[in-house]
């Protein structure tokens, strides 16, 4: 029988080979973590991009030692990766240095200064510091400023879906949908840009240096008989393109139009729709293409988003870490019950979770405010919760407002997506109904729709994703708490960032933190 695809989930701390058949069904499934990165100097990340090749192939035997069967039935292969994380490879296909990851704050001497009528443009908008950071923010040109060499030595500039697809196939293409990052590229048109372009300017990399493109749900290569005996698959093996992590998770959970929006409780929290207009919910900030071909994903981040649950666990939680731990669960089931025991709006703690200054708020700090005596460590835990989504639901009114479309129903994955109460409170603060996937492997799903698509078993990967998403729980918006929720939306949370502005302002100058652009770290 050969009915099954496999997907190659890489992130940021784990790789995962999961397999999945025509119907969306997770059959197979083998995880492989690892030290999220290094850093050999503050602000630097890092990574051996051999470990992410490593973790393939054990994840990939270590399956297929456990469900033999998968051998004879895995008749295709798709990649999605963790976006922006970018390596170099030398002409004979070795890794020139490190990897520099998306947590990588190193900072580049901006290559581009707009002409005066374009930076007038980007001050009335508030986007002209945003474009020196973005810049700034561009591994490409730190790695020409500060190491020529390295870079000279450069025969392939590509992500991290690029490099394992290079090791798979031999062939330096990756999927559209995965050009995600500082890159030149051109978002609008889906395509590298153009050298008169803005993105070639910011980010400027030698078009021969990047791989060839290649539209989500198309083959990338076949396996090659090197890779096939490395990870026990057979040679030949058709390799198709899928998209990013955030793209295939919103793929995964079948939202293809303006209707349903996508929340990713992951360490950076998001909200995305699928669209065939290209939108910027944010000016100047790119809608992403999706792994739906010929749409874009609208979307709008919280940077460190679910990430500060792993702040509270660190500083608040530590014996609900070691509940979680002896019973194999992840630690935001194990705090459920700090939400289970305040009433909803916390009496009266919110909070804004700038915890991470954005490009559109780049002077923005967190707050919490409402402080009194009954307030405890449950009522902070809450409060971190109720400001994410609320933080989410500012960007769905950034969403429909350049749209022009209601969205009318929620799709959630991530880690935080398995507890219960978190998708509650989330259903009650947007008013509106919300649905968790089959399977917590919505990005994998995502990969391998594009896959099932490639291989024929469908018309398209649209026809694949409504053949194969698969709903689970859907979480009804509760009439009071909704109720109360948008009072504090409105008449406290919206208003939070006005008020609180001229004092980050004060505090930014004062301690220079967040840093302003042009002191540059060699």
């Amino acid at each position: 029988m050969s009915d099954c695809v496999l997907s190659i989930d890489c992130g940021t701390q784990s790789l995962r080979a999961l397999v999945f058949n025509a119907q969306g069904e997770l059959l197979a499934r083998r995880k492989i973590e690892y030290e999220p990165y290094f850093s050999v100097q503050p602000g630097w990340a890092e990574q051996d991009p051999e470990i992410w090749w490593q973790a393939l192939l054990s994840a990939v035997r270590g399956l297929l030692e456990a469900a033999p069967e998968m051998e004879k039935r895995i008749v295709g292969l798709a990649l999605t990766t963790q976006r922006d994380s970018m390596i170099c490879v030398d002409q004979n296909g070795r890794v020139v240095r490190p990897a520099t990851l998306w947590l990588d704050s190193r900072k580049a001497v901006p290559p581009w200064r707009p002409d005066p009528f374009t930076g007038l443009a980007l001050g009335l908008v508030g986007m002209s510091e945003a474009v020196v950071k973005t810049q700034e923010a561009g591994r490409c040109s730190w790695l020409m400023q500060n190491e020529p060499d390295n870079w000279q030595r450069t025969y392939k500039y590509v992500q991290v879906s690029g490099f394992l697809t290079a090791r798979l196939t031999g062939e330096y293409r990756d999927s559209v949908a995965s050009q995600i990052g500082h890159l030149p590229f051109d978002y609008k048109h889906q395509r590298w840009a153009t050298a008169r372009q803005r993105n070639a300017k910011m980010f400027p990399v030698d078009p021969a240096k990047l791989p060839e493109l290649v539209p989500a749900g198309q083959e990338l290569g076949r396996l090659t008989n090197e890779a096939a005996a490395a990870c026990g698959l057979p040679a030949g093996l058709p390799v198709f393109a899928a998209g990013s992590d955030k793209g295939c998770e919103t793929l995964g959970m079948g939202v293809l139009d303006e209707s349903t929006a996508s929340l990713s409780f992951g360490t950076t929290a998001t909200i995305q729709t699928t669209s065939r207009r290209y939108l910027e919910p944010l000016r100047f900030m790119p809608s992403y293409p999706a792994a739906l071909p010929g749409h874009w994903n609208p979307e709008v981040e919280i940077f460190r988003g679910y990430w500060m649950i792993t702040w509270f666990k660190n500083q608040f939680a530590y014996q609900e870490v070691l509940e979680a731990n002896a019973k194999n669960i992840v630690p935001e089931m194990a705090l459920n019950q700090l939400l289970e025991s305040t009433p909803p709006g916390g009496h009266g703690l919110v909070m804004q979770p700038y915890w991470t200054a954005g490009l559109k708020h780049p002077a923005a700090k967190g707050a919490i405010i409402g402080f009194g005596d009954v307030h405890e460590r449950a009522h902070l835990y809450r409060a971190i919760i109720e400001g994410l989504a609320f933080g989410l639901k500012d960007g769905l009114h950034s969403i429909q407002k350049v749209s022009r479309k209601q969205i009318h129903e929620l799709a959630v994955s991530g880690g935080a997506s398995q507890s219960d109460q978190i998708c509650q409170i989330s259903a009650d603060i947007f008013n509106l109904p919300l649905y968790r996937g089959a399977t917590y492997e919505t990005s994998g799903l995502g990969a391998a729709m594009c896959a099932a698509a490639g291989l024929g078993w469908y018309a398209s990967v649209e026809d694949a994703a409504r053949a194969m998403s698969r709903r689970s729980t859907c979480f009804e918006p509760r009439r009071e708490p909704a109720v109360l929720y948008k009072q504090l939306y409105t008449r406290v949370y919206s208003k939070m960032y006005k008020a609180l502005s001229p004092l980050y302002e004060e505090i930014r100058e004062i301690t220079n933190y967040p840093e302003k652009p042009g002191r540059i770290t060699k």
